[in-house]
C-alpha cells in the first residue's frame, strides 16, 4: 500500500505562475513520481475566509478544476488507484472536514492559532474582515489532512508552519483520547518566490493582474506583460538577488520552466541586451503553457465533465473521511 500524500488549492480566482510553480507543477510531478497515493481537493471551504463574490464562486471552483486537469493531473476512476492517477474532490462535499475541524478547535491552544503568520498577514490585508474563520483556519487545515491517514504534505519552505501545527494537534489529540491520528510529515519541495514584474521586492499577486503572468494568459498578453516588466540598472543579465532583483526574479522564472542552471542561463544571456532575454522569455513561457491552454480551452466547455470529476473523486474521499470522523467520535464519546 502507497504512503497517502494529500494537499489542496483555494479557488479564488486564475492561478499566476507563482501558484503553477509553488504548488500544481509539484502534484503533478508527485503523482507521475508513482510513489504516493494522491489526493488533490479544491478547498473551497478555506477559500470564503476571504472577501469573496457568491455568483463567481462556482466558476472559480470550475476552473481551478480545469487547471488541475489540463497541468496533468490524471483523476482516478473506482476504487483502486491506479499508477500515476490522483484523486481529485472537493472540501465542501465532506463535511467530515467541517466536524473535524471543529472537534480539533476543542484541542488547539489559542497561543497557537494566534502566532500563525498566515493570520497576522491576512488581518492585515483584510482589515474590514478579520474574522473567526481566518483565525481558526489552521484547525480546518489540520483536518483536511489527518483525514485520511496523510503520511505526507507537499509544502514549500514558507508552509513549514502550517504542517508543524497539523503535527501539533494530532499529537495533543492522540494524547487525550488515545492514538488516532498519524503524524504527517512534510515533503519539502524546492520552489522559487514568484516576484511581481512591477516591484520585485513584491510578491506576485492576483490582485496586481497588469504585472502578474496567468497560467492561461494568450501569447500576446505574457509577451506584453513580459515586455513591460521592470528591469535594474546596468545591462548585465546576472543574478544577483540584492542589487539586481528585477533580472533575478525573471532567471529564476526562466530557470524554472526551462529546467536550466541560472549560471548558464547567465552565461546563454552573456553581452545580449535585456530585450533580448525578456523576448527569449515570452517566447518560453507561451510555448510551455501552450497545451495548457488548449487543454483548459476544451475542458471549460465541457464544464459537466468537471462537476463529474469532482463528484467522483469526493463520494471516494468521503469513504475514508466518514469512517475516520466515525473513529474520532468514538473516541471521544458521542454517540
Amino acid at each position: 500500500m502507497k504512503p497517502i500524500l494529500i494537499s489542496g488549492i483555494q479557488p479564488t480566482g486564475k492561478l499566476h505562475i507563482g501558484n503553477y510553480l509553488g504548488a500544481l507543477k509539484h502534484f503533478v510531478e508527485l503523482q507521475n513520481s508513482g510513489k504516493y497515493e494522491c489526493y488533490f481537493f479544491i478547498a473551497d471551504l478555506h477559500s470564503i475566509t476571504e472577501n469573496f463574490d457568491p455568483k463567481e464562486k462556482s466558476e472559480q471552483i470550475l476552473n481551478l478544476t480545469a487547471d488541475f486537469l489540463a497541468a496533468g493531473l490524471d483523476p482516478a476512476r473506482g476504487e483502486l488507484v491506479e499508477p500515476k492517477k490522483s484523486t481529485i474532490f472537493l472540501q465542501s462535499r465532506i463535511p467530515a472536514h467541517s466536524e473535524l475541524a471543529w472537534i480539533l478547535n476543542t484541542v488547539a491552544p489559542i497561543g497557537e492559532l494566534e502566532r500563525m503568520t498566515q493570520f497576522k498577514d491576512k488581518s492585515v490585508r483584510q482589515k474590514e474582515n478579520v474574522n473567526a474563520g481566518l483565525f481558526t483556519y489552521p484547525t480546518l487545515m489540520a483536518a483536511d489532512i489527518l483525514l485520511y491517514e496523510t503520511k505526507f504534505v507537499p509544502v514549500g519552505d514558507d508552509q513549514d508552519q502550517h504542517s508543524e501545527i497539523t503535527r501539533t494537534l494530532a499529537r495533543k489529540f492522540n494524547a487525550k483520547f488515545g492514538k488516532t491520528f498519524i503524524e504527517p510529515q512534510a515533503v519539502h519541495t524546492k520552489t522559487p518566490r514568484v516576484m511581481s514584474l512591477a516591484n520585485p521586492l513584491k510578491k506576485m499577486s492576483k490582485s496586481e493582474p497588469e504585472s502578474c503572468l496567468f497560467i492561461d494568459d494568450s501569447p500576446e498578453a505574457i509577451e506584453n506583460k513580459i515586455k513591460r516588466a521592470v528591469t535594474d540598472s546596468g545591462t548585465e543579465i546576472k543574478y544577483d538577488k540584492k542589487n539586481k532583483p528585477a533580472i533575478s526574479n525573471l532567471l529564476e522564472i526562466y530557470s524554472s520552466l526551462s529546467g536550466l542552471d541560472i549560471k548558464k542561463l547567465e552565461k546563454e544571456f552573456s553581452g545580449k541586451k535585456y530585450s533580448e532575454f525578456k523576448n527569449s522569455l515570452a517566447e518560453l513561457v507561451t510555448d510551455y503553457f501552450s497545451d495548457f491552454r488548449r487543454k483548459k480551452k476544451e475542458l471549460m466547455k465541457n464544464q459537466q465533465k468537471l462537476v463529474s470529476v469532482l463528484s467522483s473523486g469526493s463520494e471516494k474521499a468521503a469513504k475514508i473521511a466518514n469512517k475516520k470522523i466515525a473513529e474520532v467520535k468514538k473516541k471521544i464519546g458521542l454517540l
